[in-house]
């Protein structure tokens, strides 16, 4: 039986409606700052609800050439700078080495509907015969890894994870499993979304549920918080390289934190809501916890889904209560999304990173705009202000429409 690897965390990457680089995002995360406002890439005038959590200052220019930037949708081109952005942190490189080696796995729940709604107009409009020929090979979600690769040059593992809200969790979990069966001595990792777009703030529109607090965008995003009405849509990518450890050794990387674990679970109960006992996401932490070796009272951390709506935040909550029982109660708990909004695809692979974070620095993101306890969401939320604390090991999940559930595990690295 082969030996199972070390994997380590030794570069990150992320653009995010709080932040266009790591530094940024971490500083606006801390002070409690918020990314959402009224949605500017179309006129919304007509939808229940009108904020989002946008990318802002995006420069796509930094990343990609003229070309480039004309042949890819805006969910591959912020794959694209994460994945950059990670790379270049870690310092990894190919040359002189097997590009077979280096892989690149990156989730995305909904590729460019903005496309698909461009040329559905195109059809009507004009016709099949004025569709563009980069249609397809712009809109699926494959491309963020595919091109992410072609850009990097790395040649092994390459594939998209689509598991709607988890799909970012999923990448990762994905990429740490090769590394750990000796398939791969690096991969960049994470998840991309940008569907800011009429049809799917639409379409969730139409099953209710995003946040109508139109006029108050900045308070709109509140998990936990007893007068939640719904998530704030977002957009954005998180990136991170994860890397064996004795190739991260070799070329003395910087090691952020070690992944320890990970779990994958299906709640087999609806489309879109959670099991309402909650097993799914429960056994997906308990097998998460199970792979890394820890128990639950070693956790200091764990970065939730915390979507601010009515069911995910007290399901999550009685999951977490299920596989933590007495430590429950110390263990603290938020959910970044009340300042990102809910990044779909992209979210699992952000919200690694901000737990990585929190282990490297030693402090807690918030929860903000939790104002009113509700009973049945009654942990340690980390509520509205940042907390200096001592992480030695911290989980995130992601839980998907679909019933997908992922949860990834890191911890301190030692030597």
């Amino acid at each position: 039986m082969s030996t199972i690897k070390r994997v380590v965390v030794t570069g990150l990457g992320v653009i995010t409606p709080v932040g266009n680089d790591v530094p940024s995002m971490w500083t606006s995360l801390l002070a409690g700052r918020s990314g959402i406002g009224p949605i500017t890439r179309f006129d919304a005038s007509q939808f229940n609800s009108r904020i989002a959590a946008e990318v802002k200052n995006f420069d796509v220019s930094q990343y990609l050439s003229p070309k480039e930037i004309k042949r890819s949708e805006r969910f591959v081109q912020l794959a694209i700078a994460a994945s950059k952005q990670a790379v270049r942190e870690s310092g990894i490189s190919i040359e002189g080495q097997d590009p077979f080696r280096y892989g690149v796995i990156i989730g995305s729940g909904m590729g460019s509907m903005h496309l698909i709604e461009e040329q559905h107009s195109v059809y009507l409009n004009k016709g099949p015969s004025k569709l563009s020929p980069f249609m397809i090979p712009m809109l699926i979600c494959n491309m963020a890894p595919g091109n992410v690769a072609m850009d990097l040059g790395f040649k092994g593992p390459n594939f998209c994870t689509t598991t709607a809200c988890a799909s970012g969790a999923h990448a990762v979990g994905e990429a740490f499993r090769i590394i750990q069966r000796g398939g791969a001595d690096a991969i960049v990792a994470g998840g991309t979304e940008a569907c800011v777009s009429r049809m799917a703030v639409g379409g969730f529109c139409a099953l209710m549920a995003l946040s109508c607090r139109n006029d108050e965008p900045l308070r709109a995003s509140r998990p936990f918080d007893k007068e939640r009405d719904g998530f704030v849509i977002g957009e954005g990518a998180g990136v991170m390289v994860l890397e064996e450890l004795e190739h991260a050794k070799r070329r003395q990387a910087k090691i952020y934190a070690e992944m320890c674990g990970y779990g994958a679970t299906a709640d087999a109960y609806h489309m879109t809501a959670p099991d309402p006992e909650g097993a799914g996401a429960a056994r997906a932490m308990s097998n998460a916890l199970e792979d890394a070796h820890l128990k639950p009272e070693d956790v200091h951390y764990i970065n939730a889904h915390g979507t601010s709506t009515e069911l995910n935040d007290k399901i999550e909550t009685l999951a977490i209560k299920k596989v933590f029982k007495s430590a429950a109660k110390t263990v603290a708990v938020s959910s970044t999304k009340s300042m990102t909004g809910h990044l779909i695809g992209a979210a699992g692979g952000v919200e690694a990173i901000i737990t990585v974070l929190a282990i490297a620095n030693g402090v807690l993101p918030p929860t903000i705009n939790y104002e009113n306890p509700d009973p049945d969401c009654d942990l340690d939320y980390v509520p509205n202000q940042a907390r200096k604390t001592k992480v030695e090991a911290a989980l995130s999940n992601s839980l998907g429409f679909g019933g997908h559930n992922a949860t990834v595990a890191f911890k301190a690295f030692r030597s």
